[in-house]
C-alpha cells in the first residue's frame, strides 16, 4: 500500500511576487471586489494583529512610514485606523504628495481629511530633521516598499531603512513584507527593514520563509484581505509551506496480527574507514523510523566494528578487498542482498574513490525499489548526472547546499540565493526528488511542486544530522509509503525533534545521536488512528 499526503492539510500555499499580484489582479477584476476594499481589508487585519501582539502601544506615538504606491497606500489605512481609535499617529510620506494616486491616494486623503497629521520627506535633511519623531515612538510601521520591489534600496529609503534598523529599542512592524527584501527569494536588496512582526497580506510571500528574508521578518501573521479561495486553488501554485501541524503525511496504523515482515525491510550501503559512525547512525534511525528489518551493507573489513556498534541492526559483509571501501568487487555482494527489500540508502560515509563511484552507478541504474541518495553517493552522481536518467526507480536525492552546488555545477552561493528554484529546475530536470538541506529545507518534486520545511534550528549544524534524516526516509518508504510524503515527514519530524531538544537545552551541542530515541514519539501524531 503507498500512502500519499493528503491534499490541502498539513501544508499552506506560499507565493512569489507575480503569483500574488495575479491573484490581486483577478480579485478585483474577474470578481469585482474592487482594490480599495481589499486595501482597507490589509490595513484593518494589520491594526488587529498589531494590538494583539503590543498590547502596551495606547499614549505611545504610532509612526508610520509611507512609500507612494499601494504598500504606502495600506500604510495610511493602519494610520487612519489608529487614529480613529485614539491613538497618537504621525505618518511620513516619502514622495510628493502629487506623485501618490489611486487608492493610495484615497486612503491618503481620508487620513488628512479625519486630521490625521502626514509630513512629507523629499531628501535625507528632510528625514534628519524628523528623526526625532522616530526616536520618540513607541511604535514604527514600515509601510515603504512593497512586494513589487526588484532592485537593490538606493538613497533617501536606504537611510531610513539604516535608521530604523539602528533604533533597536523600538518595536517595527512591516506591511506586507519588510522593505528591501525581494518577496520571491528572500534576498536582501541592498538593506533591509528589521521587523518584530510581519503582517503579510492574502498568502505568504516565498521570501518571508526563506532565509534570510525569514530573519527580517520577525513573527509573520498572514491578514485575509478577501481572496477569494476558488481563486487560490484554481491558481496552479506549486510552493507549499508544511505547517507545525505536520505535513499531512500519516503512517498506516499497525494491526493487531502484523509482524516485522509488515513493515518492511531497508537496506543501507553505507560506511568506510573513519566513517562508520555514519552507517550506524543511519541505520538505527531507519529503524526507529519504523522499517520492520534493517540490513546494513558494509565493507567486509568494517562489519567487526558494525557489529558491536549495532544490535538490531542486521550487517552484510560485503567483498572490499581488505581496503574498507565498497567498490566494483562488491557488486555481486549488493545485488543479492538488494533482492527483497522495499527501500535503499546509498552513501552515508562510504567515501569518494573512482572504484565506489562505479558501484554507485550500478546501485542506481539496478534498484527497483526507492533509493535515498545521500552523502559520497551525491557526489559520485555529480561527476556523472546522466545516471539519474537510467534509473528504473524513484530516487529521493538528499543534497546540503555545496552538494547542490556539484550536482547542479554551479556555486554554493548561487544555490544558495534562490534554493526554491534550483531545487524545482534540477528535480524537473532529472526526474529526482530533491531534499535541499539547510534552514527551510526544500523538498521539490519532478513534478514542480515544491514543500517548505518550517521545523528545526541552528543546534542541528553538526556532523551526522543529514544520515539520521537519510535513515529515517528510508524507514518510512520501507514501510510503503511514497517517495514525496516519506521525504516530507522525514525532514518534518527530523526537524521537530531538533527543536524539541533545543528547547530544553542552550541550541549548542547537539549530537546527532540525541535524535534517534526521539523518533517513535515524534511518528506518533502522524499514526492513523
Amino acid at each position: 500500500m503507498v500512502i500519499d499526503c493528503l491534499e490541502g492539510k498539513g501544508a499552506v500555499y506560499v507565493v512569489t511576487a507575480r503569483e500574488m499580484q495575479e491573484l490581486d489582479r483577478r480579485t478585483i477584476n474577474d470578481i469585482g471586489i474592487p482594490g480599495i476594499v481589499l486595501m482597507e481589508n490589509a490595513g484593518r487585519g494589520t491594526c488587529e494583529h498589531v494590538r494583539s501582539y503590543f498590547p502596551e502601544i495606547p499614549g505611545k506615538r504610532i509612526i508610520v512610514l509611507c512609500g507612494r504606491g499601494n504598500n504606502g497606500g495600506d500604510g495610511f489605512v493602519i494610520a487612519r485606523c489608529f487614529h480613529n481609535a485614539g491613538f497618537n499617529v504621525k505618518a511620513f510620506l516619502f514622495a510628493d504628495r502629487a506623485r501618490v494616486s489611486g487608492d493610495a491616494l484615497t486612503n491618503l486623503d481620508a487620513f488628512t481629511a479625519m486630521g490625521g497629521s502626514v509630513e512629507e520627506i523629499g531628501d535625507e535633511q528632510q528625514w534628519k530633521d524628523a528623526g526625532s519623531h522616530v526616536l520618540n515612538a513607541g511604535l514604527v510601521i514600515d509601510a515603504l516598499l512593497g512586494t513589487g520591489l526588484s532592485s537593490e534600496v538606493m538613497g533617501l529609503y536606504r537611510r531610513v531603512i539604516e535608521d530604523i534598523n539602528h533604533a533597536s529599542c523600538i518595536p517595527v512592524v512591516a506591511v506586507d513584507i519588510p522593505s528591501g527584501i525581494d518577496a520571491t527569494t528572500g534576498a536582501v536588496l541592498g538593506t533591509a527593514v528589521r521587523a518584530d512582526l510581519t503582517c503579510t497580506f492574502g498568502l505568504p510571500k516565498m521570501g518571508l520563509i526563506l532565509f534570510p528574508g525569514a530573519e527580517y521578518a520577525g513573527s509573520l501573521e498572514v491578514v485575509d484581505i478577501g481572496i477569494p479561495r476558488s481563486l487560490v486553488s484554481s491558481a496552479a501554485i506549486t510552493a507549499h509551506l508544511m505547517d507545525q501541524s505536520g505535513p499531512g503525511c500519516f503512517l498506516p496504523a499497525r494491526a493487531a496480527d502484523s509482524h516485522k515482515g509488515t513493515y518492511g525491510h531497508a537496506l543501507i550501503l553505507a560506511g568506510s574507514p573513519g566513517k562508520t559512525g555514519a552507517a550506524a547512525m543511519a541505520s538505527q534511525s531507519a529503524m526507529r523510523a519504523g522499517a520492520g528489518l534493517v540490513t546494513l551493507g558494509v565493507p567486509r573489513t568494517l562489519n567487526g566494528i558494525l557489529e558491536a556498534k549495532l544490535t538490531e541492526v542486521m550487517t552484510e559483509p560485503l567483498p572490499d578487498f581488505g581496503e574498507g571501501f565498497l567498490g566494483p568487487e562488491s557488486w555481486h555482494g549488493v545485488q543479492a542482498v538488494m533482492g527483497g527489500k522495499q527501500a535503499i540508502a546509498l552513501g552515508p560515509g562510504i567515501g569518494d574513490r573512482g572504484g565506489t563511484n562505479e558501484l554507485v552507478y550500478n546501485i542506481l541504474q539496478e534498484a527497483a525499489v526507492p533509493v535515498i541518495v545521500d552523502a559520497d553517493a551525491l557526489n559520485a552522481l555529480a561527476k556523472n548526472r546522466d545516471v539519474l536518467k537510467k534509473a528504473k526507480a524513484p530516487l529521493i536525492l538528499t543534497p546540503h547546499p555545496g552538494e547542490m552546488a556539484r550536482l547542479a555545477g554551479t556555486t554554493t552561493s548561487a544555490i544558495q540565493c534562490d534554493r526554491v528554484e534550483q531545487a524545482r529546475k534540477f528535480s524537473r530536470e532529472f526526474g529526482a526528488i530533491v531534499v535541499l538541506k539547510g534552514a527551510r529545507t526544500v523538498i521539490a518534486e519532478p513534478s514542480g511542486h515544491v514543500y517548505l520545511n518550517p521545523t528545526g534550528n541552528p543546534g542541528m549544524a553538526s556532523g551526522g544530522m543529514g544520515d539520521v534524516l537519510t535513515g529515517i526516509i528510508t524507514g518510512l518508504a520501507a514501510q510503503g509509503i511514497s517517495p514525496s510524503a516519506a521525504a516530507q515527514l522525514g525532514v518534518f519530524i527530523h526537524g521537530r525533534i531538533g527543536d524539541a531538544l533545543a528547547g530544553k537545552r542552550a541550541p549548542i551541542g547537539l549530537l546527532a545521536t540525541d535524535l534517534i530515541d526521539m523518533i517513535p514519539e515524534a511518528l506518533l501524531p502522524f499514526v492513523e488512528r
